[in-house]
C-alpha cells in the first residue's frame, strides 16, 4: 500500500512538472512576439529591479523604450506583461475583468490579514460585499460626515500651529498626515477616535501597523515568497496549526507582519464591537456616539440589519471591512495629501492661488466652512487635487493573472519584438500570464495626455478635457484616471478619499504657507508611495523612516 502512494505522489509531482514546463514553453512561444527587456536575472527574473524601492528611473525607461505594452521576466525567467495602453486596461478591469484575476497570492494575502473583505473576494461573493458597501459611501452620506472631518482638520490644524508659534521652522507633515488620515477614517468612518491629534501623543498601534504593512508587504525580500511560497502553505493543515509554524518560523520580518495584523484585528474588533452596542441601545447613547451614529459603519450596519438572508453579510464579513477600508484609505489619502503639499511647497504661484479661491469661498460663506457642493466643486481645488492625483498616484500597480487564453485589444499599436517595422494592434495573452498594471504608466501616457504628461500642471483641469483623453476612454472611476481604478474592482470610497484630501487641504492651505525644508524629499516607490530623506533613519522592521519636512509659517503671523 506504501508503494501505491509514493507512486502515485511521484506520478502527481510528474504530471504537475510536465504541466508546467508545457505552460512555460506556450507562454515564452506565445510571448515572444512582444518587446522587451532582457532579463536581469535567470533566478529572479526583473522581479528585483521591478520592486525596488529606488525603481523610478527604471520604470520610466522601460515605459520609454517600448511603450504600453512590453514583456518582463518573472521567477525563473517566467514572461510576464507590463500593460498601461487604456484600451487593454479597459479589457482587463471592465470587459472581461473575470478572466483577468487578481492572482491567488494576492486573494490569500488579503484574507489572512483582513478576513473575509473586498480586497480578499472575488466572482458572486465579491459582488454581494460591493452591493451592500458600495451605497455607504454616497454623497448623500458623505454630506452627513463633512462637519465631522472638518473638526478632525481642525484638531490637526491647532496642533501644527502650536510647533510653528513655538518657533518650529520645519514640521514633519508624514507623521501628521498619517495621523489625520487615521482619524478622519475613525470618526468619520467608524464613529471611533483612534489619535487625539496632539503633539505629543503616542502613535497610536493601529496607526504603526497600517503605515508599516504595504511597505512590509511588498519588501523586495517578501515579495518572491508571497508569490509562489504563500498560496501553497495557506492550504496546509488548520488555522491553528498554520498559526503555529508561523510562530516558529526564524524569521524576523514575517513576525513583524503577524504582530501587525494581530494589532489590527484587535482594533478592528473593539470598533465593532462598540458600533453594535450604539445601534442596540437607545437614541441617547447613539446621539452620543462620535457623528451621532452617521459613520459609515453605523450606516452599514443599519443598511445590513435591514438586508434579506441572502444579502446579509456575516459578522466575519464586516469586521473584514473595518481593517480593509483603514489600510486601503489611510495610506493613499495620507500619501496623497503628503505628496500635495509638497509640490505646493515647490510651486507658491499654485498655492497663492488655491489659497485666494479658500479665502473668497469662506468670505461668501461668512466664515463657515464651505457646504459639501461648494468644497467639492471649487475649480482650483478640483484641479490641484485631479492632476497630483493623476501624475503621483499613491499606489504606482497592481497585479492580476490571465484565466483563460485572450486576445488583447491595443489603443496604440507597438512594435513586435523582431522587426520594428511590423507593429501589433493586438497581442495574444496565453492562460495563466501574469500582468502588472501600471496605474502611473496610464495616468502618464503620452498618446493621452500630451507631450506634457510626465509635469504637474493644474490648470490643464482648468480646460475642457482633451479629445485626446476622451477618446482613448480609460476605463478610471475618477476623472478618465486610474488611480482608483475602474469596473468592478474600482475603489469604493473614492469619494470619502475625495472629501478627506479636500477638507485637510483646504484648512490647512488657508492656515500656513509651505516651503521647501533644508532637507531633500526622496519619494519611496513601495506597495504605497511614500516619502522619506536620506537621514531618517530606519524602523525596526528595516525601512526608511517616513518624513517630509517643510518650512510652514502660519498666516496670521504674516499679516
Amino acid at each position: 500500500m506504501p508503494s501505491l502512494t509514493l507512486q502515485a505522489l511521484t506520478a502527481f509531482v510528474a504530471a504537475w512538472v510536465v504541466y508546467r514546463v508545457y505552460l512555460r514553453y506556450a507562454q515564452n512561444a506565445a510571448l515572444a512576439v512582444v518587446p522587451g527587456p532582457k532579463s536581469n536575472s535567470w533566478l529572479l527574473g526583473d522581479l528585483k529591479a521591478m520592486f525596488a524601492t529606488n525603481g523610478w528611473e527604471y520604470h520610466k525607461q522601460l515605459m520609454k523604450d517600448y511603450g504600453a505594452v512590453f514583456k518582463f521576466s518573472g521567477l525563473l525567467k517566467a514572461p510576464h506583461l507590463y500593460v498601461y495602453d487604456p484600451k487593454a486596461l479597459s479589457q482587463i478591469l471592465s470587459k472581461e475583468q473575470g478572466v483577468y484575476e487578481k492572482t491567488e497570492d494576492f486573494l490569500v494575502m488579503n484574507g489572512l490579514i483582513f478576513g473575509n473583505s473586498l480586497p480578499a473576494s472575488h466572482g458572486d461573493e465579491h459582488r454581494k460585499q460591493k452591493k451592500m458597501i458600495g451605497p455607504v459611501f454616497s454623497p448623500a452620506h458623505m454630506r452627513e460626515i463633512l462637519p465631522t472631518c472638518f473638526r478632525v482638520a481642525y484638531t490637526l490644524r491647532d496642533s501644527i500651529k502650536q510647533q510653528v508659534l513655538r518657533g518650529q521652522s520645519e514640521v514633519d507633515l508624514s507623521a501628521w498626515m498619517s495621523r489625520v488620515s487615521l482619524e478622519l477614517i475613525g470618526q468619520g468612518g467608524f464613529g471611533y477616535s483612534l489619535d487625539p491629534l496632539t503633539e505629543n501623543a503616542p502613535e497610536h498601534p493601529f496607526t504603526t501597523s497600517i503605515k508599516n504593512l504595504a511597505r512590509s508587504a511588498t519588501d523586495p525580500l517578501m515579495v518572491l515568497p508571497r508569490m509562489y511560497l504563500l498560496p501553497p502553505l495557506s492550504k496546509i493543515g488548520s488555522p491553528r496549526f498554520r498559526r503555529f509554524l508561523l510562530d516558529i518560523v526564524p524569521w524576523p520580518k514575517l513576525h513583524a507582519i503577524r504582530d501587525m495584523v494581530d494589532v489590527m484585528d484587535q482594533t478592528a474588533k473593539e470598533i465593532l464591537g462598540q458600533a453594535q452596542k450604539s445601534l442596540d441601545a437607545d437614541d441617547e447613547v447613539l446621539k452620543a456616539r462620535i457623528g451621532s451614529g452617521k459613520d459609515i459603519l453605523s450606516i452599514l450596519l443599519r443598511t445590513n440589519m435591514l438586508a434579506s438572508e441572502e444579502e446579509k453579510l456575516p459578522q466575519s464579513d464586516l469586521l473584514g471591512q473595518i481593517g480593509s477600508i483603514t489600510f486601503a484609505g489611510m495610506d493613499t489619502t495620507s500619501n496623497g495629501l503628503s505628496r500635495t503639499l509638497h509640490l505646493l511647497s515647490e510651486h507658491p504661484e499654485v498655492q497663492a492661488k488655491l489659497r485666494a479661491e479658500l479665502q473668497e469661498a469662506r468670505k461668501q460663506r461668512n466664515g463657515d466652512d464651505p457646504e459639501f457642493e461648494t468644497l467639492m466643486t471649487l475649480p482650483y481645488l478640483d484641479a490641484v487635487c485631479k492632476e497630483t492625483l493623476r501624475l503621483y498616484a499613491p499606489v504606482p500597480f497592481l497585479l492580476r493573472r490571465v484565466c483563460t487564453d485572450m486576445i488583447m485589444p491595443l489603443h496604440t499599436p507597438i512594435q513586435t519584438a523582431f522587426d520594428p517595422k511590423q507593429q501589433l494592434n493586438e497581442i495574444f495573452v496565453p492562460e495563466g500570464t501574469t500582468i502588472i498594471m501600471s496605474l502611473i504608466g496610464c495616468n502618464r501616457n503620452k498618446d493621452v495626455w500630451g507631450e506634457d504628461a510626465e509635469e504637474w500642471k493644474p490648470e490643464r483641469w482648468l480646460e475642457p478635457v482633451k479629445e485626446s483623453v476622451v477618446g482613448a476612454k480609460v476605463p478610471g472611476v475618477y476623472s478618465h484616471l486610474m488611480t482608483f481604478l475602474g469596473g468592478g474592482r474600482a475603489c469604493v470610497g473614492v469619494k470619502f478619499a475625495q472629501l478627506q484630501i479636500k477638507v485637510v487641504l483646504s484648512t490647512l492651505v488657508e492656515n500656513f504657507t509651505f516651503a521647501p525644508g533644508s532637507k531633500e524629499i526622496i519619494w519611496q516607490l513601495n506597495g504605497v508611495i511614500q516619502p522619506t530623506t536620506k537621514d531618517a533613519g530606519f524602523t525596526s522592521t528595516g525601512h526608511r523612516k517616513l518624513q517630509l519636512p517643510l518650512k510652514l509659517s502660519c498666516i496670521e503671523a504674516e499679516d
